[in-house]
């Protein structure tokens, strides 16, 4: 069994689901510290392909004095209609998309609610977007698992701690890691846990977009909204061979 995760972050690029894509379960990891900028920065925002570029989509947050909290404990700044604002650029932007009308009502229903949440509503959207995707995984919450890092806030674990523990819970000795996980990752560490340790292997594909020239890494609704059901054929096709490799 191979799993891998990543932090629950908001309308992912397409990067994120093809991680997801080569795991048999795909852990959302939402028991570490929410991180507001930088290169975890995305939880709470991402970007939409425009006519003038790019736009960010941010949901507002709880943060003041609130330095150490969870992704799972972060609240949404409901004090704004930020909702609308979003749906609003999404529908401005993509409406002449091939296939804006398949997809819309799905983010129409999720910005009519209010969410308490950040987590929450990242959890709706990338399942929703998974299964849209055509992505056969079995999806798990980092909460769920009872680990140390949930009972204790005060042991600070590193990044391969919280992995050997998931893989731990999971009774599983392979893990899949995002391309930026060397820059933190103690593989020997993991080899003395007997944890085989892969790298994804992705590729940004080039597809056509409402506006041209082309820019990579937007929201994966951008390729969703322009390509449908033939979104997860273009994701894997620009990776060689199994999409991954051992290191």
């Amino acid at each position: 069994m191979l799993i891998a995760g990543h932090q629950p972050n908001y309308l992912p690029y397409p990067g994120f689901f093809h991680k997801a894509s080569l795991a048999d379960t795909f852990v959302i990891v939402d028991v570490v510290q929410y991180v507001k900028r930088g290169p975890f920065g995305w939880i709470n925002r991402n970007r939409i392909r425009t006519s003038q570029g790019w736009l960010w989509l941010t949901v507002p947050v709880k943060t003041r004095g609130r330095f150490h909290q969870s992704i799972m404990e972060t609240e949404i700044d409901n004090s704004t209609d930020w909702a609308k604002k979003h749906l609003r650029s999404i529908e401005r932007n993509y409406s002449q998309a091939p296939y804006f009308h398949k997809y819309i009502d799905f983010f129409r229903q999720t910005y009519q609610k209010e969410w308490a949440w950040l987590v929450e509503l990242n959890e709706s959207i990338i399942r929703y977007l998974i299964e849209s995707l055509g992505i056969k995984v079995k999806i798990i919450k980092a909460s769920q698992l009872q680990l140390d890092y949930n009972q204790s806030q005060s042991r600070i674990l590193s990044g391969t701690d919280l992995i050997i523990e998931i893989c731990q819970k999971l009774n599983c000795r392979s893990y899949l890691h995002g391309k930026h996980s060397v820059d933190y990752l103690d593989n020997d560490k993991l080899r003395q846990h007997n944890i085989k340790s892969f790298i994804q292997g992705f590729k940004h594909p080039i597809y056509k977009q409402v506006y041209e020239p082309f820019i990579p890494e937007m929201s994966v609704i951008d390729l969703l909204f322009n390509c449908g059901e033939k979104s997860l054929e273009i994701i894997k096709s620009c990776c060689s061979g199994m999409g991954y490799r051992e290191i």
